[in-house]
């Protein structure tokens, strides 16, 4: 099978599992209201097409709110419908609902540890995500910190993939990565990203309070947000291929800073 119609396939499957978890919203006024109410949408579907004045109303909150936009045909918002009244709107809020940065740096507070979180430049893929939640909540870390813009949110295959995580591990979404880590630069949390080109992360400081960043998985770690960061940490790598998945690099970082929190 070609490898465009496996992740057809996959996206399809993994679209109706997520809408038995979603927040389904359906019908013109409904969606409308929705968005200006400020609830979370994580994607709109779209009758592919459509010019009605209500319509386009929509789809400009929606770019407003940088909401993961999907034209489709009638017969799949048919098939998404359970009211059969969708008017060709049907938006997805979010599974579970978004925490703060306060809401994580409390977490820290109340455990009388220093803050270790992670924050996630661009994850795409919602088996990545969930996988780099588990793993968050397993190291310690006392939240996940996310993109507002181009980047999965807690679908409910997030929710799945993180094994039950996602029910103790704040997860907190804003809109610029960057600016967050220059506020929390102000609380005292100083910021490692994995990057190929860095240095060994055996000599980097991972001790104290730290922010453990990890890129796309295409793209690695931006411009800006490098940038911003203390360390340029790299995983060392004896095989034939140059890169690991984005949740296996979380892992190996997160339990190397966890290593060097026991030594100290």
């Amino acid at each position: 099978m070609a490898q465009k119609e496996r992740l057809e396939k996959r996206e399809k499957f993994e679209s109706k599992t997520d809408n038995h978890n979603e927040a389904k919203i359906e019908g013109r006024n409904a969606t409308l209201e929705a968005f200006r109410s400020g609830k979370t949408i994580d994607k709109l579907y779209v009758l592919d097409g459509c010019k009605d004045g209500p319509v386009l109303s929509i789809i400009r909150e929606a770019k407003k709110h940088d909401t993961l936009i999907q034209y489709v045909k009638k017969e799949r918002l048919d098939q998404l419908s359970e009211t059969g009244k969708h008017q060709g709107v049907i938006a997805m809020a979010a599974s579970y609902e978004y925490a703060t940065v306060e809401d994580i740096l409390e977490n820290a507070r109340k455990k009388e540890e220093p803050p270790f979180i992670f924050i996630l430049d661009g994850i795409e893929d919602p088996h990545n995500l969930g996988a780099i939640i588990r793993t968050a909540n397993l190291a310690g870390a006392h939240g996940v910190i996310i993109p507002k813009h181009r980047a999965v949110g807690l679908t409910a295959t997030v929710a799945r993939t993180s094994a039950g995580a996602l029910n103790y591990t704040p997860v907190a979404k804003v809109v610029n990565i960057a600016k967050t880590i220059d506020e929390l630069k102000e609380q005292g949390i100083w910021f490692a990203c994995a990057d190929m080109g860095g240095e060994v992360m055996y000599r980097c400081n991972l001790t104290g309070p730290i922010g453990l960043v990890i890129g796309n998985e295409g793209d690695g770690v931006s411009r800006l947000v490098k940038e911003k960061c203390d360390y340029i940490a790299s995983i060392p790598m004896k095989g034939d291929i140059d890169s690991l998945n984005a949740s296996v690099a979380a892992g190996v970082l997160a339990y190397e800073i966890v290593r060097q929190r026991f030594q100290g």
